[in-house]
C-alpha cells in the first residue's frame, strides 16, 4: 500500500512554514492521541502517520530530500510507520508541553515515561558515500555496509549507569526533568519553565557510572547495516536511515544515517538523464553493405542490425534499455551513436583504390549535403 503525501497527512501546503507544520501536527496528534482514543487502532495509525510526516517535514534537510525525491528518497531503513509510541512521545512531546498533556490526558503520558529513565542527548547524524554501478542504479540493490560510529554500550545497555540501583531521582526537579522559575517584572510575576540544569532534563542522576563507557552510555565501535537502494537513483541523491547514526548519550535517540549515492563510471556507456548512450564504431564496408553488431547495455549485451548505407552520425534507439524514473513508471532508452571509422594508415594500393573510387557518382555526397564526402576527408588526411 502506497503512503500518503506527507503534506496531505498534515493538511498543509508544500510552501508551509515550520511554524504552520508544527501547529498542524500538534492539532492532529491531539485529535488522534491514544489516550483520547483508547483501543482505536485506526486512530493509533493516524497518530503514527502524523508523527512520521512531522519527523520529515520538521527537519529542513529531510524535507528538502522529500521534496526532491518523494517517499523513495526516504527509503533504505527509514523508520516510517514503524515508529514506536515511546519514541514519538519522547521525541515530539516538547511541542505539546506538560500542561496540555496533563489537562487533556490526565498526566498519563508523564506516567508512561516515569517508569523508566528519560532519554538523554540525541546522537549526531552520519553521512557516508555508496558507490553504485549502472546495473545497481537501474535495478536497485541491497548493500551491506560496515559503519564506524558510536554504538550503545553493551555493558550498561546505553544507560551509562553501573547497575539499575545507580539511578536516583533528581532532587532539583523531583524527576520531572524541568524546573519552574518565578521572576518579578514590572508587569508582575512571570513563571518560566526550563530544563533542569542538574539532570539535563533526564529526571534522574547516576550515582555510580558504568566503567566501560565512563557514564556516557555509548562507545565507539562498528555496526553492519543493510541499505536498500531503490531502482532509479542518481548521482548525488541522498537516502536517509532514521536511527542509524551515532548513538545518543545516556540512552538518547540515535541520529540518522545519510547515504550519498556515487555513480561508478561504466567502461562503455555514459548517462544522459534517464537515457544511456553508446558510441558505436563501424568500418566503411560495414556502413556500405550493412552488418549485425553486438552492443553493451546496462543489463548485458544486445544485437542490433545496421542497414546498408548507414551514415555516420545515425542514432539507433533501444527502447527501455535506459534507467527507470524514481517517481514514475517512465524508463529511458539506450541511444547508439554510429561513427564510421576512418583508417589512419593505408598501403599505396589501398590509397590508389580509394582515390579511384572517389570519382564514382555513387561515392559523391548528396546535393543537399554541405559537408565534405568521406573520401574528400581521406584525401585531406593523406594529401
Amino acid at each position: 500500500m502506497s503512503k500518503r503525501d506527507y503534506y496531505e497527512v498534515l493538511g498543509v501546503s508544500r510552501n508551509a512554514t515550520q511554524d504552520e507544520i508544527k501547529k498542524a501536527y500538534r492539532k492532529i496528534a491531539l485529535q488522534y492521541h491514544p489516550d483520547r482514543n483508547p483501543g482505536n487502532k485506526e486512530a493509533e495509525e493516524k497518530f503514527k502517520e502524523a508523527a512520521e510526516a512531522y519527523e520529515v517535514l520538521s527537519d529542513p534537510e529531510k524535507r528538502a530530500q522529500y521534496d526532491r525525491f518523494g517517499h523513495a528518497g526516504m527509503r533504505g531503513g527509514f523508520s516510517g510507520g514503524g515508529m514506536r509510541m515511546e519514541d514519538i512521545f519522547s521525541q515530539f512531546s516538547d511541542i505539546f508541553g506538560d500542561d496540555i498533556f496533563g489537562s487533556f490526558f490526565g498526566g498519563s503520558t508523564r506516567t508512561r515515561s516515569s517508569s523508566h529513565r528519560q532519554t538523554g542527548t540525541r546522537g549526531s547524524n552520519l553521512r557516508i558515500k555508496v558507490r553504485l554501478t549502472y546495473e545497481e542504479m537501474a535495478n536497485g540493490v541491497q548493500k551491506k555496509i560496515k559503519v564506524k560510529k558510536y554504538v550503545p554500550c553493551d555493558v550498561c545497555g546505553g544507560s551509562g549507569a553501573k547497575d539499575k540501583g545507580s539511578f536516583q531521582t533528581c532532587s532539583t526537579c523531583g524527576g520531572s526533568g524541568q524546573v519552574r522559575r518565578v521572576t518579578q517584572t514590572f508587569l508582575g510575576q512571570m513563571q518560566t519553565v526550563m530544563t533542569c540544569p542538574t539532570c539535563n532534563g533526564e529526571g534522574t542522576v547516576i550515582t555510580s557510572r558504568c566503567s566501560n563507557c565512563k557514564g556516557t552510555g555509548r562507545v565507539y565501535g562498528e555496526e553492519t547495516i543493510y541499505v536498500d537502494i531503490p531502482a532509479g537513483v542518481q548521482e548525488g541523491m541522498q537516502l536517509s536511515m532514521s536511527g542509524k547514526g551515532n548513538a545518543g548519550e545516556h540512552g538518547g535517540l540515535a541520529g540518522d544515517l545519510l547515504i550519498v549515492v556515487e555513480e561508478e563510471p561504466h567502461p562503455y556507456l555514459h548517462r544522459e538523464g534517464l537515457n544511456v548512450a553508446y558510441d558505436l564504431y563501424i568500418s566503411f564496408p560495414e556502413a556500405v553493405f550493412g552488418t549485425t553488431v553486438e552492443v553493451p547495455t546496462i543489463d548485458g549485451k544486445a544485437k542490433i542490425k545496421i542497414p546498408p548505407g548507414t551514415q555516420s552520425g545515425k542514432i539507433f534507439r533501444l527502447k527501455g534499455k535506459g534507467f527507470p524514473s524514481l517517481n514514475s513508471y517512465e524508463r529511458g532508452d539506450e541511444l547508439i551513436h554510429v561513427n564510421i571509422w576512418v583508417p589512419q594508415h593505408l598501403s599505396p594500393e589501398e590509397k590508389e583504390m580509394l582515390e579511384k573510387m572517389q570519382h564514382s557518382p555513387n561515392f559523391q555526397p548528396q546535393p543537399d549535403k554541405s559537408e565534405k564526402s568521406f573520401f574528400e576527408r581521406i584525401k585531406d588526411i593523406f594529401g
